[in-house]
């Protein structure tokens, strides 16, 4: 058959033709990288064919494996039913374009421990897409026509993660930073009994309020808390410097991260008196913040301009703007991203009141089901839907993409059986989708919807 070759153009208008007309159709393309440094182009073929049998959604095998696409194509005859062994040949996952896309993480280390990425693209890291078998970049999958995937005028969709910081303070505690831009939320879905035996972790979130009143104004507050931040950086500092010369002696790169382990061993070789003065400068700049408990289910709206810092053990659900900004106040660490904090400019723009947990608005409640409004962010908003067992919800509004993320009980979506982190895009155009909490157990699940 005959392929397609475009230079700048998008895939989408010429698949949506092969739909229309129902034959199949491939499709090369040149995909600009432009999460990876350089923006370095990587030629992709799409080969789609219509397929009645997923109720009506086309299925597109996208891969950068091109010659052996054209191999294929020269000896096999493509049609729906070929399609899964084109695939196979090729190690692609076979996508029904219009249905609920799985999607595999890919995991990020961090000094505190780790974040696991559903749909993350960047630099760092780009999540993926699969079918059980194989699996196709995400951003390769979006670049068919990310504004007919997702909705008008985006690239992406919103960022959905887990943060899953080491049960041991301090080695587990994030940063104590802020966003002007970035939206975030966490809905707490674990909290280690090893650090926190009765259950209840916390956050370090804006500040307190009592020591806030001790201050004659808030500009006293915000230049005593900015004095006992740079007094603590400069100890912080003089042990980075005795634990770099560890890891340069090791081979380990400077913004390398290192497991808790070799951490504490370079730890070792730092005078005892150094190491207590950091003990005694941390406790005079914490003193400063607020630190609010969580448990199990609840739900952190993070507001822009507010200090926070999620503390070890507690493992969290985030939906968050898919932008990298941030001002770090402070760490118990080195900071591996960047050569420098960015406290002066934080104190300056940080809201000083104290973080709190807000109830959620209920937005539908019957017997059997709830579904509870998490958070409203101008670009994106996030519902909780919980199922009694045996209950079933009905997902419309095919105008807009929707990211699910499991966090309790079996449920089936779509009639496919899923678990605790389990996580979906439902592209911009799919049917109706059904939830069904199966297993004889209530079933959670998170929906992330554009605005």
């Amino acid at each position: 058959m005959d392929i397609i070759k475009l230079s700048n153009e998008c895939p989408w208008p010429w698949l949506q033709r092969a739909f229309v007309g129902g034959e199949a159709a491939a499709i090369a393309f040149d995909h600009e990288q432009y999460y990876l440094e350089g923006r370095p182009v990587v030629p992709l073929l799409v080969v789609a064919a219509p397929a009645d049998g997923h109720g009506g959604s086309p299925l597109v095998v996208v891969t950068d494996r091109c010659r052996e696409v054209f191999d294929w194509l020269s000896a096999n005859h493509l049609a729906a039913d070929t399609l899964a062994n084109l695939a196979a040949a090729v190690a692609a996952p076979l996508i029904p374009l219009l249905e609920p896309w799985r999607l595999q993480p890919v995991h990020i280390a961090k000094p505190w421990g780790q974040e696991i990425w559903f749909t993350g693209i960047e630099k760092r890291g780009q999540s993926l897409v699969g079918d059980g078998r194989h699996s196709v970049p995400l951003p390769w999958l979006l670049a068919l026509g990310a504004d007919r995937l997702l909705m008008p005028g985006l690239t992406e969709p919103a960022l959905l993660k887990i943060l899953d910081p080491l049960p041991e303070e301090i080695f587990g505690d994030l940063y104590f930073e802020l966003h002007e831009e970035k939206r975030e939320v966490y809905v707490v879905t674990h909290v280690d009994r090893r650090a926190w035996p009765d259950g209840r972790g916390g956050i370090r979130f804006g500040f307190d309020q009592g020591v806030r009143r001790h201050y004659r104004d808030d500009g006293d507050f915000r230049l005593a808390f900015h004095q006992t931040v740079a007094s603590y950086e400069r100890v912080r500092r003089a042990i980075d410097h005795r634990c770099d010369r560890q890891r340069r002696a090791e081979g380990v790169a400077d913004n390398e991260p290192v497991d808790a382990a070799t951490l504490k061993r370079w730890l070792a070789t730092v005078p005892g008196e150094l190491l207590a003065e950091e003990a005694v400068a941390r406790e005079a700049m914490n003193r400063f913040t607020h630190m609010l408990p969580l448990t199990v289910g609840d739900v952190v709206k993070v507001p822009c301009l507010t200090p926070h810092a999620l503390q070890h053990g507690v493992r969290t659900v985030e939906f968050q703007t898919p932008v990298y900004e941030r001002k770090i106040l402070s760490f118990a660490q080195k900071v591996l991203t960047q050569d420098h904090w960015d406290t002066a400019a934080a104190v300056e723009l940080m809201d000083l009141e104290a973080g709190r947990l807000e109830p959620l608005a209920v937005v539908f409640e019957e017997e059997n089901v709830c579904l509870q409004q998490v958070v409203k962010f101008p670009d994106f908003e996030v519902q909780r839907l919980t199922l009694a067992a045996g209950a079933r919800w009905t997902l419309g509004d095919p105008s807009r993409y929707k990211l699910l993320m499991v966090v309790d009980g079996r449920p089936a979506i779509a009639g496919a059986g899923c678990r605790a982190e389990d996580a979906l895009l439902v592209p911009l155009g799919s049917r109706d989708l059904v939830i069904e909490a199966r297993g004889g157990i209530a079933a959670v699940v998170l929906i992330c919807l554009p605005n």
